[in-house]
């Protein structure tokens, strides 16, 4: 991958952790953690993956275009 790749990778894993994590703090805000739990888990499951692939990617990139 191109080092532009990676950036483009990087910023859109952003965008999932950052609009994940908004709706988390609404699911915790309204009150729908309780009532939605399997939701709210696969919630915190993406936001995890998200945050995971982000490093990595980010490592890869900098390991290969030092």
């Amino acid at each position: 991958m191109q080092e532009s790749d990676y950036e483009r990778v990087i910023q859109e894993l952003d965008e999932l952790i950052h609009d994940t994590k908004e709706l988390i703090e609404r699911f915790e805000a309204t009150g729908m953690k309780g009532q939605m739990q399997v939701d709210y888990d696969r919630l915190l499951a993406i936001h995890d993956q998200a945050v995971k692939d982000q490093r990595a990617h980010t490592l890869t990139m900098l390991n290969d275009h030092p």
